[in-house]
C-alpha cells in the first residue's frame, strides 16, 4: 500500500523519487537500504555478478547479458544511468522491463520502508533484483552505480565480482586519489570468490584487501589477456598464476572482433570471459555462445558508429580515463577530412582535464549546455574552451541545435562526434531514433 501519494504512471513515480523522497540528494551507506531488504525478505535466488569500476563497466555487462542469453539462460541485468527511457536500467534477456512491473516492484518498496529514508538508486536496485526473482531469471548481473563500497549493490553479495578500472572521477564522494578510489571500489570483494581486476596496474589498496579477505584476485596481464589477431580475430587467454581456485587452469580461444566499436573493448570483452570462466561450473557456456553473444552484443553510447556520410558517433565518455579511451579509438580511424566535436559536460566533471587530452582530434567544436540544472552553463563551457587552443568554437543554444549546425558544416567525408556526458548523447539519440 502506497502511504504517501496514489500513483497511476511510472513518471509519477519517478517524479515521487526524484523530489518527495530523497529530494534528489545522494546519501552514501547501506544501512537504511540493507533494513528494507530484510523487510522485504528479498534475496537473489541465483548467482550474482557485481561490476564496478570507473569505465567499462556497462560494456562488461552488455557482454555477458548477451552471451548468457545465447547460452540459453535467462539473465536479468541492472545497468545506469539510462539514456532515454528509465526502463533500460532494468532489462531481462537484454529487454527493459515494462511499466507495470516497475510500478509494482516500487509499491512493494514503498509498502516495506516505513519511514525509512530511500535515495532514487536504492529504489532501482531493490526493484531490479525483486523483478528478477518474480522473472525467475538464471543470473543476475548488477552493475555499481557509485564507487562501491557503499553503493546500494554491495547489499547482495557477488558469486563474481569485477572491477573494471579505477581511475579519478566522482571524487566528492570516492576521494581525490587513485587508491582513496581504489579502497571503495574494492569493497565489492567478497571472501573467498574471484574479483576480476581489468587493467594491469594493481593498486594496493585493492591486492592487499584481497589478501586480508582471501578472495581470489585475477589480474589483466597476469592472470587473462587478450591479444590483436589479423582481423577480424583476437585471442582471449586465461592462464592463472597465482589463483588458488583455479590452479593448472589454461583456456585459449580465438575469436570474431565483437559487435561494440572502440579499441577498448577487447578489454571489456576479455572481462567478460574470465567471469565466464569462474562460474564455468555453476552456467556452463559453450564457445558458439560466446561467439554469437561478441557478434550481437549491443550497447547504445559507448563509441557507437552512426554510418552514412559524414560518419557520425556517439560517446557517452564523461571522465579524463574516458577521454583517453576515445582518444586511442579515434586515432585508429580512417583519416578524416575534418572532425567536429558536439560536446557538453555536467558540472561536476573535470572539463579541463577532457578537453587538454582531446584538444587535439577535432577542428570544430560546437558546444551548447544540457537540459539539466547539473550541466556547466554556457559561460562555464566557455571559459573551459578559453584556457586552450581548440581550434574554431561555435556556441548554441542547445545539444540538438548545435549537432543541426555541425550537420549543415559537414560534408560526407567529414566525422561527427558527440561525446561528454550521457546527457549530450541521449539527447542527439531522441533525433536519430
Amino acid at each position: 500500500m502506497i502511504k504517501k501519494f496514489d500513483v497511476t504512471s511510472l513518471s509519477q513515480w519517478l517524479n515521487y523519487l526524484e523530489n518527495g523522497v530523497t529530494g534528489g540528494k545522494i546519501e552514501m551507506g547501506l544501512a537504511r537500504i540493507e533494513a528494507v531488504r530484510k523487510q522485504m525478505k528479498l534475496l537473489p535466488t541465483c548467482p550474482v555478478i557485481v561490476v564496478a569500476g570507473t569505465n567499462g563497466k556497462g560494456s562488461v555487462c552488455a557482454y555477458l547479458t548477451q552471451i548468457y542469453h545465447e547460452a540459453g539462460y535467462r539473465v536479468g541485468t541492472l545497468t545506469s544511468p539510462h539514456l532515454l527511457r528509465f526502463n533500460e536500467r532494468i532489462a531481462v534477456n537484454g529487454q527493459s522491463v515494462s511499466d507495470a512491473e516497475i510500478i509494482s516492484a516500487f509499491a512493494c518498496i514503498e509498502a516495506a520502508r516505513g519511514e525509512t529514508v530511500l535515495t532514487y538508486f536504492e529504489f532501482n536496485t531493490l526493484a531490479a533484483v525483486h523483478i528478477f526473482n518474480q522473472q525467475a531469471v538464471d543470473v543476475m548481473i548488477l552493475e555499481v552505480g557509485l564507487g562501491g563500497r557503499l553503493d546500494a549493490v554491495n547489499i547482495f553479495n557477488a558469486d563474481v565480482s569485477v572491477i573494471t578500472s579505477v581511475d579519478l572521477d566522482h571524487q566528492a564522494f570516492l576521494g581525490d586519489t587513485i587508491e582513496q578510489i581504489a579502497f571503495e571500489k574494492a569493497g565489492v570483494m567478497r571472501a573467498g570468490k574471484p574479483i576480476i581486476l581489468g587493467q594491469q596496474h594493481v593498486p594496493f589498496r585493492i591486492e592487499t584487501y584481497a589478501q586480508e579477505i582471501c578472495a581470489d584476485l585475477l589480474i589483466l596481464g597476469m592472470d587473462f589477456a587478450y591479444h590483436q589477431q589479423e582481423a577480424p580475430h583476437w585471442a582471449y587467454d586465461f592462464h592463472p598464476q597465482h589463483s588458488k581456485h583455479f590452479v593448472g587452469d589454461q583456456q585459449k580461444y580465438i575469436l570474431p572482433l565483437p559487435a561494440l566499436q572502440g579499441s577498448f573493448q577487447l578489454n571489456n570483452a576479455a572481462c567478460a570471459l574470465t567471469v565466464l570462466t569462474c562460474l564455468q561450473e555453476l552456467l556452463p557456456v559453450e564457445i558458439a555462445a560466446i561467439r554469437q553473444g561478441l557478434l550481437r552484443v549491443q550497447h547504445l553510447g559507448r563509441f557507437q558508429l552512426v554510418l552514412g556520410k559524414p560518419v557520425t558517433i556517439l560517446d557517452v565518455g564523461h571522465n579524463p580515463h574516458a577521454a583517453r579511451a576515445l582518444r586511442h579509438s579515434l586515432k585508429a580511424l580512417p583519416t578524416a577530412e575534418k572532425r567536429l566535436a558536439v560536446f557538453s559536460m555536467l558540472s561536476d566533471k573535470d572539463i579541463d582535464a577532457v578537453l587538454e587530452i582531446l584538444h587535439d582530434q577535432f577542428d570544430q567544436w560546437f558546444i551548447a549546455p544540457l537540459a539539466t540544472s547539473r550541466g556547466l552553463n554556457m559561460t562555464q563551457l566557455q571559459a573551459s574552451f578559453a584556457k586552450i587552443d581548440v581550434g574554431q568554437v561555435y556556441s548554441y543554444a542547445n545539444i540538438q541545435l548545435a549537432y543541426q549546425a555541425a550537420l549543415t558544416q559537414a560534408k560526407q567525408n567529414d566525422r561527427i562526434v558527440i561525446f561528454g556526458s550521457f546527457h549530450t548523447v541521449a539527447e542527439i539519440l531522441t533525433l536519430l531514433t
